[in-house]
């Protein structure tokens, strides 16, 4: 089947354009023209030689539902997106993927693998005037492998044990048996330090009132609609990757949630705000020839987009027909029409530049195949109805799809332009929309034919929390029981060899593609759009924003 790219194209594009208002936390933002008076009154002021007042960030919140700060209980990357700017973490991931200090100053591991000794940094406070030492930092690890903090969190401790005061500035970890993934998962949001007096006051509303030791610190939220931060003066102790150990220049940094993308374009160029995110296609390219604009992008590292079937589930249990599925995507065209040229198309199950990835392996190993598809399905019994969908023992060929991320980063585009062409295949692809709570529950309980999803990860022993059940999180879309992929996955986790255990991995991408598990839709380059006048900020090495350096220039 072949698709007009034009006509694709607009449909996508259709409700995109000309739109000038979003509801933000029941009020309604007006979208100046160019040039006109702001709404959300930007002002600015020279101080030291640059303006150290407040940015504005336009950000893809997308629901305000899931408002809550605290690093230890939400696998939301907007909302991790913002934790960056407040919390710090033991370890900073280097350009190159290794490891360097941060909160922790050094540290020593044990011949066997199993016992970390942290020597901490002095003179850390948290935002609460709180102290940074080993017994807030044993605080943080007893709280991350407790009853009430979520198993994608867990999980990032890996075989996590104990740990032992040692001194005011030294921490002893000790894990049950070697963890290579430990030190480059401390870096990441998800295990963030938090202030254990903040965390005791306020109880299950921590979340709302969040306490790290960042540059910038927490003053306060209107649901839905924004999230305010100010400067911590006392901030000294920024990682090697940082421009500058000291406290920010910026007095204030302010996130707007705007989930509607051209909504996120038109307040940047207007000038109600300094930076938005997730550029849309139509839009980036445009943007990246605008004098004006400083277009920041970063490959996020992450499990790339991928559509999964219900691995247990009848028909979809059966691998020839999820490979009659798979080879009626005509993927490329997906990626090229949706995206624009903006993002590349996947191949495996890890981003191309994580450590691990066998992206490159897998680049070319099977084509769009509509003919064959419709071969394997008629021999397995399954033929045309009078409609064209497939029937077998008076059922039709029905995929439900089920989600509860509405159209971020154009997934639902995706979703659509992939039913599209499975009913050339005689599948008929249906789009069930759903509360969170009520995704997670069908995934838990297999009430499903197929989702979606990715997860930001530093270090490809994310994919046990999609394919090991002893530490599948909740959030995981595969369905599979696979003893080998499971035995790949656990030697990975504790080898020491960095090229063994890189071999692990691609053996496990392997298995994925040939047993069909996932189908990679696209890798995710995160991009930033800022104004001229905004400087300084960064993206780190997980693709995440970085305002500590970031200053505005003054007019």
């Amino acid at each position: 089947m072949s698709f007009d790219d034009d006509d694709d194209l607009a449909e996508i594009r259709e409700g995109d354009l000309n739109r000038r208002r979003i509801l933000l936390g029941g009020g309604v933002l007006v979208v100046a023209a160019a040039g006109a008076a702001s709404l959300w009154g930007l002002q600015r002021t020279k101080a030291g030689g640059g303006a150290r007042d407040e940015l504005v960030v336009a950000y893809d919140g997308t629901s305000s539902s899931r408002f809550g700060l605290d690093p230890h209980n939400s696998g939301f990357a907007p909302l991790n997106r913002v934790m960056r700017s407040i919390y710090d973490n033991l370890t900073v991931l280097l350009p190159d993927q290794s490891v360097g200090p941060w909160l922790a100053e050094s540290w020593e591991v044990s011949p066997d693998r199993t016992r970390y000794d942290f020597k901490l940094r002095h003179g850390v406070k948290f935002h609460d005037g709180t102290v940074f030492d080993a017994a807030a930092l044993k605080a943080n690890f007893d709280r991350l492998v407790g009853p009430n903090t979520v198993l994608y969190s867990r999980r990032s401790l890996g075989p996590y044990l104990s740990s032992e005061v040692i001194a005011a500035d030294r921490l002893r970890v000790t894990l049950k048996r070697p963890f290579t993934p430990f030190l480059r998962n401390l870096s990441m949001t998800k295990l963030s330090i938090v202030s254990p007096t903040a965390v005791k006051k306020g109880g299950k509303l921590y979340a709302q009132k969040p306490v790290g030791t960042g540059p910038f610190r927490f003053i306060g939220v209107t649901p839905g609609a924004e999230i305010r931060l100010e400067r911590n003066p006392d901030y000294r102790w920024a990682p090697s990757t940082a421009a500058h150990a000291g406290p920010a220049k910026l007095q204030k940094l302010t996130f707007k949630n705007v989930p509607e993308e051209s909504t996120r374009v038109a307040v940047l160029r207007s000038g109600q705000a300094h930076v938005a995110d997730l550029i849309p296609p139509q839009d980036l390219l445009g943007l990246k020839k605008d004098p004006a604009i400083r277009v920041l992008e970063k490959e996020l590292l992450n499990t790339n987009y991928s559509l999964a079937l219900n691995a247990t589930r009848a028909p979809w249990n059966d691998p020839d027909i999820r490979l009659a599925v798979k080879l009626s995507l005509d993927i490329n065209t997906i990626v090229r029409v949706v995206y624009l040229g903006t993002l590349p198309r996947a191949w495996s199950a890890l981003s191309p530049s994580m450590f691990g990835s066998a992206e490159k392996i897998l680049t070319d190993s099977w084509t769009y195949d509509l003919a064959r598809a419709k071969e394997i399905l008629t021999q397995k019994g399954w033929v045309p109805g009078p409609d064209g969908i497939r029937i077998k023992d008076g059922k039709r060929l029905t995929i439900d799809f089920l989600d509860a991320q509405g159209n971020r980063e154009k997934r639902l585009d995706v979703v659509q332009f992939a039913r599209r062409q499975l009913a050339a295949s005689g599948i008929d692809l249906t789009v069930d929309s759903v509360s969170t709570g009520i995704w997670m529950n069908r995934i838990r309980s297999g009430d499903y034919d197929m989702t979606g999803g990715a997860s930001f990860d530093s270090d490809p022993d994310i994919l046990r929390s999609f394919y090991s059940p002893a530490a599948r999180s909740a959030f995981a879309s595969m369905r599979v029981v696979d003893p080998q992929l499971i035995a790949w996955l656990d030697a990975a986790a504790e080898e020491g060899d960095e090229a063994k255990r890189a071999e692990f991995y691609h053996q496990v991408q392997r298995r994925i593609d040939q047993q069909v598990y996932a189908i990679p839709i696209y890798v995710l380059i995160y991009n930033l759009a800022t104004a001229s006048q905004v400087k300084g900020v960064t993206l780190d090495a997980h693709g995440f924003p970085e305002f500590h350096g970031a200053w505005l220039e003054a007019a």
